[in-house]
């Protein structure tokens, strides 16, 4: 059985090695990316975003006496390069990029939505504030990527039908 705190706290230790994922994944399709240069742009602004959030998190942690975990940390930059790797076979690398960003910003809205609650039920309002302006970085984030799927699509479909021209990045 755990206290409020303690699931908060191991949440608390998810949501860092999701952030450190995202980090992960983020850079390595900002780096990437040649011909998009809108989404290349909010990618590397999401990047500041994402590690303001990584400190936050670790602010959080400690407040409540906690470490990151080592292990999480490390399975979640493992998994974003796993992606990158994936990614970057694809002939559609840009599209399907895009596509699991807005799918990973509804998953972290998701988690900050629960940790908001948690921390909360925990009486830890600094936490919950935290979360609270991660949160609307994450909505944000995932809003533009909604709005720019559409353009992104139509981006790549006309340079892929156009010789000569790379539409993949």
């Amino acid at each position: 059985m755990a206290t409020p705190t303690e699931n908060l706290l191991d949440w608390l230790r998810d949501a860092h090695a999701m952030e450190q994922q995202a980090e992960t994944m983020l850079k390595g399709q900002a780096e990437r990316l040649e011909h998009y240069p809108k989404l290349r742009e909010r990618i590397v602004q999401h990047i500041a975003e994402t590690e303001g959030q990584q400190r936050l998190l670790v602010e959080c942690i400690g407040r409540l006496g906690g470490s990151t975990s080592k292990l999480k940390d490390m399975a979640g930059k493992l998994m974003a390069f796993g992606q990158a790797v994936g990614g970057m076979a694809m002939s559609d690398e840009v599209v399907k990029g895009a596509m699991a960003g807005y799918v990973f910003e509804n998953v972290e809205i998701a988690s900050y939505t629960v940790l908001v609650e948690a921390a909360t039920f925990a009486g830890d309002e600094l936490t919950a504030d935290a979360c609270r302006s991660i949160l609307k970085e994450e909505i944000a984030m995932a809003k533009w990527l909604g709005e720019h799927l559409p353009e992104i699509t139509q981006a790549f479909l006309s340079r892929s039908a156009t010789p000569d021209v790379e539409a993949k990045r």
